[in-house]
C-alpha cells in the first residue's frame, strides 16, 4: 500500500544522521533539541565515539536522530573505526543533518563529508553552528560558499549552545520525512541502555578534567549496575581503562583527588538521568595499547 498523508493522519517519522567534523557541536545540538542530556560533550574534539540515538517527539512527527562521531582523517585504529561508524550512518537514514562550525572551518573533514554525501540520495540540511562567534558579513559569505559546494535543501545558521534558531532544524527536517507511524513510544528518549549513558558520562568528566593527551586514551566499562529499590539507590561500579602507568597517575591525581572529582561530577549527571541517588565507585586499570588492539576495541564496544 502506498504511504499517503491520509494513511497515517499526515504523521511523519524517520531517521536522521547528524554528521560533521569533530567538535562542531553535534552532541550539544542533540541534547538541546531533546531537552535532556543523552550525548556527552566537551571542548575537546572527538569526544563522541559511538552512534547515539535520540528520539524527538513532535505533534505531527517523530524525528529519530543519530548522533555520530566527528569525521576526520584517521590514523590509529580506534579513530579509523570511529570514522567508519560515522559514515556508515549515511546509508541507513531518511535525511541527513550536516553540521559545520561557522567560526572555525575544517576543510579536510568537510571535503571527506561532501565527497560521501555526493554518493547518497537523501535530502541534506546544513546547520551552520556557533554563529554567535561570527560577524554577520562573514556569515553571509560562508553561507554562499557552502551553497556552492552542495545542493542543500536548506542552510540554517544556529547556535546550539544558546539555542538560537535550533527550533528551525526539526521543523525543516520534518518536511522531508516519509509518512508513517511512530517507531518508538512517546516516553522513549533513546534506545541505548542507562548503563551505556552512565559510562559515557564518566568518560565525559574524565575528558573535561584531564589534559590534552590523556582523554583519548580512556575507555570506560561498567562492571556492575544494581538497583536497591528499598533504599531508592543505584550502586554503580566502573573502570577507567588507560594505556600507560603515567596516565593512571594523572587520572587518580594527588591522594586520589582527580578520580574523586571525576566521580562526583559524573554521579550528579547520572543521578539527574536516573532520577534517584547513586553510589558510584571508580577504578583505574592500565591496558597497554588498547586503542590499537582490535580485540580490546571490540570489548569496549568500538
Amino acid at each position: 500500500m502506498n504511504q499517503t498523508p491520509e494513511t497515517y493522519n499526515a504523521f511523519r517519522s524517520g531517521f536522521i544522521a547528524i554528521i560533521g567534523a569533530p567538535n562542531v557541536g553535534k552532541s550539544t545540538l542533540l541534547n538541546r533539541m531533546l531537552g535532556q542530556k543523552i550525548s556527552i560533550t566537551s571542548e575537546k574534539p572527538q569526544t563522541t565515539r559511538n552512534r547515539i540515538l535520540g528520539v524527538l517527539h513532535r505533534p505531527g512527527a517523530q524525528l529519530i536522530f543519530i548522533d555520530t562521531p566527528g569525521v576526520h582523517k584517521a590514523g590509529r585504529l580506534l579513530n579509523v573505526r570511529i570514522v567508519e561508524q560515522a559514515l556508515s550512518a549515511l546509508g541507513d537514514v531518511d535525511a541527513v543533518l550536516l553540521m559545520a562550525d561557522a567560526s572555525s572551518p575544517a576543510p579536510e573533514s568537510e571535503d571527506i563529508l561532501i565527497k560521501n554525501l555526493r554518493k547518497q540520495k537523501q535530502p541534506v540540511i546544513l546547520a551552520l553552528n556557533k554563529i554567535d562567534l561570527v560577524k554577520k558579513p562573514n556569515l553571509l559569505s560562508l553561507i554562499d560558499q557552502w551553497a556552492n559546494q552542495y545542493p542543500f535543501k536548506a542552510i540554517i545558521p544556529i547556535s546550539a549552545r544558546n539555542g538560537t534558531q535550533v527550533e528551525e532544524i526539526p521543523r525543516t527536517l520534518e518536511e522531508f520525512l516519509p509518512f508513517g507511524p511512530a517507531y518508538y513510544p512517546e516516553d522513549t528518549l533513546t534506545d541505548v541502555p542507562e548503563r551505556f549513558i552512565a559510562a559515557e558520562m564518566i568518560r565525559e568528566k574524565a575528558f573535561r578534567l584531564t589534559g590534552q593527551e590523556v582523554p583519548y586514551s580512556i575507555a570506560v566499562t561498567i562492571d556492575s549496575f544494581k538497583e536497591d529499590s528499598g533504599k531508592a539507590l543505584v550502586h554503580i561500579s566502573a573502570t577507567l581503562h588507560v594505556e600507560r602507568d603515567s596516565q593512571k597517575g594523572i587520572i587518580i591525581g594527588k591522594k586520589g583527588s582527580k578520580l574523586k572529582a571525576i566521580g562526583e561530577a559524573a554521579r550528579k549527571d547520572i543521578e539527574r538521568m536516573l532520577g534517584t541517588r547513586v553510589f558510584l565507585q571508580l577504578f583505574v586499570r592500565v591496558q597497554k595499547g588498547w586503542s590499537k588492539d582490535s580485540r580490546a576495541l571490540n570489548r569496549f564496544g568500538y
